[in-house]
């Protein structure tokens, strides 16, 4: 998890370049901010000041404080496929300029204004790009004059409109679904809805109902705004109709990891004495006997480590009585260090030769995949997380198919990923060749994966700062790092500069994970911030100023802790206060 928290951080320290942009093309009214307002870029508590400036009279002073970098962003319309320029003048401490899922740049401290210039190119429906200049966490004031974006312009008369925003499913039926998308930039006179091999479906408004479907089929929807210059670029969405036989999960689970193969200091627990509470339990961990050979092992921890645990045949008669309480007992895969990384074919079956043979051997409801550190990557050009080529991604999916194939219907498929290897890919995607060649890893697992996934429960600790659908930074600790996080799953994401859009999920997919208590991992959040997130995210309420992009989630599946063991330890402080509050959604 820290080796992920150094490369994000790394990311975002992007080397400077000076280059200097041609001054004709500068898509930006008021460069230098000398209306004396900070509208129309959003900013987080900037304001416009006569000195010092760079040229003119005016210049955009912002704050960086303990808990904020003082951003300022601002939306242009742009061209698909083509390339822009974006430069500053600027001064201060540690002052970063960019384009979210572009490039960026920062300088240190120039006592005088310095240049900073970097470059993004837009993606085949891309029209339009969010910039950017903040500070940095507790370095004060910073100054900002003379920005420039230099490129073609887009939108204006005699243009087809942009691409709808942030698609998504609002209900399904067995025999329908119901979409719904932002408005999409221009002047827009309706909407077209496309699958394959069906007739187009017109919408006036930003949502349409498509009806005619089978029963528990997947199906993929492209929308397009259309105006009498034409049809603006597509935007997709994937749905599947509902009447599928559910694997038995909770509408409302209380998932926890159980330590059973290791001993750390929150102690050792008995599978026999984890509460009923408990829906899913994910027992911790089954780990490769190399990085590579896919030969995946599980064994409870050795007495001498753990005092008191439970034979073989003990073990198996607790997991038997869990699930005559109408609980799931999943193995848990990885964890921070099992490296699992499925590299050849040969890898690819011992992994699901192997992980068959432990949920037979004790009865397992499933699997959980927990795969951290250098488990998944992108070799270089691997920039389409619909098409991965990347022999450990793809070996990967194979494998989870083939299980999830084999124990059908009931087997119960989660995941757990790190908000590095998700929701960061928003803004970067390491198959593009740019930054650390890990981050966004999970989403063509997920992407392939979504039929048969049960729930993704994202670590929401041990992370960095990340930027949401808003086009601000969230941190881990409260209710609006869960909120905003958690959003994204549920309305999908522009993946940084490819061009594509990652769909959302069913919101009975959707859970997110947290430190059961202060010693379990950074990024605790007290209970009161924790039950306004589900607030929020449940009913639309209680945001704290956040506006929901995927809409409320009544469905939402629930939460996931790490651990259970760290959990008893501190009392059951999470148990306890959640169980209730999820039994009253």
């Amino acid at each position: 998890m820290l080796a992920s928290l150094l490369a994000a951080a790394a990311v975002a320290l992007a080397g400077a370049l000076t280059a200097s942009p041609a001054q004709a093309a500068n898509l930006l009214t008021d460069p230098g901010f000398e209306s004396g307002s900070v509208s129309p870029w959003t900013c987080d508590g900037g304001q416009v000041v006569s000195s010092p400036v760079r040229s003119g009279t005016k210049a955009l002073k912002g704050t960086a404080g303990a808990a904020s970098t003082g951003r300022c962003a601002l939306t242009v319309s742009v061209q698909p496929g083509s390339t822009y320029t974006l430069s500053a003048w600027v001064r201060g401490s540690y002052v970063y300029l960019g384009a979210t899922g572009g490039g960026s740049t920062w300088t240190g401290s120039p006592a005088s204004y310095a240049q900073l210039s970097t470059s993004f190119t837009t993606g085949a429906a891309q029209t339009t790009a969010e910039v950017y200049v903040h500070g940095w966490y507790g370095q004060g004031d910073f100054w900002v004059d003379d920005v420039v974006v230099d490129g073609p312009p887009g939108g204006g008369e005699g243009q087809v409109p942009g691409a709808p925003g942030s698609p998504r499913v609002s209900q399904t039926t067995e025999t329908s679904v119901t979409l719904a998308w932002n408005a999409a930039s221009g002047q827009v006179d309706g909407y077209t809805v496309r699958r394959a091999g069906a007739a187009d479906v017109a919408a006036t408004g930003t949502g349409a109902t498509i009806s005619g479907l089978a029963a528990c089929t997947t199906y993929e929807f492209t929308v397009a705004a259309r105006n009498a210059e034409g049809e603006g670029p597509a935007a997709a969405v994937t749905a599947r109709t509902a009447g599928c036989t559910g694997s038995g999960l909770a509408d409302k689970a209380l998932i926890g990891y159980l330590h059973t193969s290791f001993a750390n200091g929150s102690g050792y627990l008995r599978l026999d004495d984890v509460p009923s509470e408990w829906d899913v339990v994910n027992l911790a961990f089954g780990e490769p006997t190399t990085p590579t050979s896919g030969d995946i092992r599980f064994s409870l921890c050795p007495a001498a480590e753990c005092p008191g645990v439970e034979t073989k045949t003990e073990f198996i008669a607790a997991i038997d009585r869990k699930q005559a309480e109408g609980k799931k007992v999943l193995l848990s895969i990885g964890g921070q260090n099992g490296l699992v990384q499925l590299t050849t074919t040969a890898a690819r079956d011992a992994f699901v030769n192997s992980v068959g043979a432990i949920i037979d051997e004790y009865g397992l409801d499933g699997l959980d995949v927990d795969l951290e550190g250098h488990s998944l990557y992108f070799n270089a050009g691997d920039s389409d997380f619909r098409n991965p080529t990347t022999p450990v991604i793809v070996n990967l999916i194979s494998a989870l198919k083939s299980l999830t194939a084999e124990y059908g219907d009931d087997f119960v498929l989660s995941m757990a990923p790190e908000t590095f290897f998700v929701q960061v890919g928003h803004q970067f995607y390491g198959g593009t060749s740019a930054g650390d060649n890990r981050t966004g890893s999970y989403l063509p697992v997920i992407h392939a994966l979504r039929d048969e996934l049960d729930v993704l429960h994202v670590q929401d600790y041990n992370s960095g700062p990340v930027m949401g659908l808003d086009g601000q930074y969230h941190n881990m600790g409260g209710a609006d790092f869960h909120i905003a996080m958690t959003d994204m799953l549920k309305a999908g994401f522009q993946v940084a500069n490819t061009g594509r859009f990652f769909p959302g999920l069913r919101e009975d997919q959707i859970a997110f994970g947290l430190p059961a208590a202060v010693s379990a991992g950074n990024g605790y959040t007290q209970p009161a911030q924790v039950h306004q997130a589900l607030d929020c995210l449940t009913s639309g309420a209680n945001c704290g100023g956040y506006t929901l992009r995927g809409g409320a989630s009544p469905g939402l599946r629930g939460l996931m802790t790490w651990s259970i063991n760290w959990d008893e330890y501190y009392g059951w402080e999470f148990m306890e206060h959640h169980r209730p509050y999820l039994d009253a959604l």
